[in-house]
């Protein structure tokens, strides 16, 4: 009975405390909000996993170097926010810019090859000029005006123009021969079968001749084989 009778304090102060304590944790799940709790009082270790929405975080709140390495992977970044590397733009650049040159190089060099499928270049004794491929050297025996253009048909080719035999004269190592050259020129036309020829001198001066009298000469052939 006298030990009984001494439990009772404790009991009682047992139940004080405990009203005290649920009370007290009532009181504060009522009155504690998220506006009571002072800005940065609370470390981020403290919250519990999925506590704060992303929708909750202000933009840029959460830097680069603070994500976890993986933690974003390419699925959940919208593309189109991501303009082109720039190295990529280059290597787009280069692609199309080599391409393009060996197409143009490829042309170039089968219209360099062939004309309408036909072989081009100058043969030997000719050199290329104005488009068309000359003789180097006048031709050995003189002859009169029409049987040198016969003689350059017979070829191919044809007389050269006054003024471009004046332009190809002035050409390096080009040498007229003296007593003039033919051209493809008429002068003096007076009857049928009675005309000049304009020739020019190994000084490149324009001058003319009867089409019967006779000069040396040379062709004047196009660029094909």
């Amino acid at each position: 009975m006298g030990g009984g009778l001494r439990q009772v304090p404790v009991l009682v102060v047992v139940g004080l405390a405990l009203a005290a304590t649920l009370g007290g944790t009532v009181y504060a799940a009522g009155k504690i909000s998220g506006r009571t709790i002072k800005v940065k009082s609370l470390p981020g270790n403290r919250l519990a996993l999925g506590s704060v929405p992303g929708n909750r975080l202000k933009p840029g709140a959460i830097r680069g170097s603070a994500l976890a390495p993986g933690s974003i992977t390419g699925i959940q970044i919208d593309a189109s926010t991501l303009g082109q590397v720039p190295s990529a733009v280059h290597a787009d650049a280069a692609e199309s810019a080599r391409d393009a040159e060996t197409a143009l190089n490829a042309a170039n060099a089968e219209n360099a090859r062939t004309v309408n499928g036909y072989e081009a270049g100058c043969r030997t004794g000719t050199r290329p000029f104005a488009g068309a491929c000359w003789q180097s050297a006048a031709s050995e025996s003189a002859l009169a005006a029409p049987a040198a253009a016969s003689a350059c048909a017979a070829r191919g080719g044809e007389l050269p123009e006054a003024l471009a035999l004046v332009a190809f004269s002035q050409q390096p190592g080009v040498v007229l021969a003296a007593g003039d050259e033919w051209t493809s020129d008429l002068t003096n036309l007076s009857g049928p079968d009675v005309y000049a020829v304009v020739t020019v001198s190994s000084a490149g001066h324009i001058n003319s001749g009867a089409s019967s009298s006779t000069r040396k000469f040379r062709c004047v052939i196009p660029l094909l084989g």
